[in-house]
């Protein structure tokens, strides 16, 4: 049982039947947070320290190989810088996701799947809160298929 399962009272074998809906271990996500931000800031140092890696090979290196590595070094440090960027991207979605989930979660909306449109529906804020409590509910896409499937068990996850 999850620490998610049990503070929600649920047992193992509550989890929707195929089609009916699908689980989002919180922590799982949050797993793969620490690790792409350490990438990021290792990238981010090959990019910013390029120059002196390649420096290295200055006084070590003959003509041809001291020139070729500058270069790969060049475009590596260049790709890395586009890979940190990116992986910032993805890292701040991944906060917005979780911090989509826990909401969708704490107001009982079943099924819900993150994009955009639906994100935008969650209440946030006291004027978004008040519109949901006043207003009206919104209706929420549902997620798409190959989120509706069972997924099969983690091996790694201790049953009791």
């Amino acid at each position: 049982m999850t620490s998610h399962d049990a503070m929600y009272g649920r047992q193992n074998g509550d989890s929707p039947p195929p089609g009916e809906g699908y689980r989002v271990e919180i922590a799982s996500v949050r797993k793969m947070i620490d690790p792409l931000e350490e990438s990021v800031v290792a990238a981010r140092s090959i990019k910013n320290h390029k120059d002196r890696l390649s420096a290295h090979l200055q006084g070590n290196a003959t003509f041809e190989i001291l020139d070729s590595g500058k270069t790969f070094l060049s475009a590596w440090g260049f790709g890395m810088g586009q890979v940190a960027d990116h992986a910032d991207e993805v890292v701040a979605r991944l906060h917005e996701v979780i911090a989509a989930y826990i909401l969708a979660d704490l107001l009982a909306v079943k099924n819900f799947s993150p994009t955009p449109d639906n994100i935008a529906k969650l209440p946030v804020g006291d004027a978004g809160t008040w519109a949901w409590e006043n207003v009206g509910k919104p209706t929420f896409d549902p997620p798409k298929k190959y989120l509706q499937e069972e997924w099969p068990p983690d091996p790694t996850e201790v049953t009791a």
